[in-house]
């Protein structure tokens, strides 16, 4: 029942949140389309629920034409000096409102991995948590730490399967909230 209710407030939510952000996301993609005169919006395949694959947006923060690595991995990779900013704003994740509108996302759910993180999809196969949306936010993101291991964040994933609810996802929320008033990471 609660899944219901929850789908019904990620589209209620996504809605209105991209209707609030549009202006802030075409200033965003004038921005990132005037550096180099390419599409704003990165799009790359994720592993969703079900280990379904769909397309997920972001704001690029990258040049164009950057393989799909690991988030660890991509400190190695030049980012704009806008994406700084888009990156440590957590302004890049914006677009995914409309793959939460799409149904392809929920608000709060693990973190969609790319294909080519097997272990964790191996994890999150295991405990079942494969089974849910990816989120925008999540239990395992609100308690993550610098290189956490996949069987922790599987762990954490599983653990939010376990116990969905719509107290745990306003936990989740809030605990998402005072995560962006910290200090952001530098690159």
């Amino acid at each position: 029942m609660y899944l219901c209710i929850k789908r019904l407030i990620d589209i209620i939510v996504s809605s209105i949140a991209l209707i609030l952000l549009s202006p802030i996301m075409l200033i965003i993609s004038a921005i990132v389309y005037l550096q180099d005169f390419h599409n704003p919006i990165f799009s790359q395949k994720r592993v969703g629920q079900k280990g379904a694959l769909f397309i997920l947006y972001k704001f690029r923060s990258m040049p164009v034409n950057i393989p799909n690595l690991e988030s660890h991995v991509q400190e190695k990779l030049k980012i704009t000096p806008f994406g700084k900013i888009l990156r440590r704003s957590n302004l890049d994740e914006i677009p995914q409102l409309l793959n939460i509108l799409k149904g392809d996302m929920s608000l709060i759910g693990p973190r969609p991995p790319i294909s080519s993180q097997i272990d964790l999809i191996k994890l999150r196969s295991e405990n079942r948590a494969i089974l849910l949306k990816p989120g925008l936010t999540g239990w395992a993101q609100v308690n993550s730490f610098d290189n956490m291991p996949y069987y922790v964040k599987a762990e954490l994933d599983g653990y939010y399967y376990e116990n969905i609810s719509f107290l745990l996802d306003v936990k989740i929320i809030l605990m998402t909230l005072i995560y962006l008033t910290k200090k952001p990471p530098t690159y």
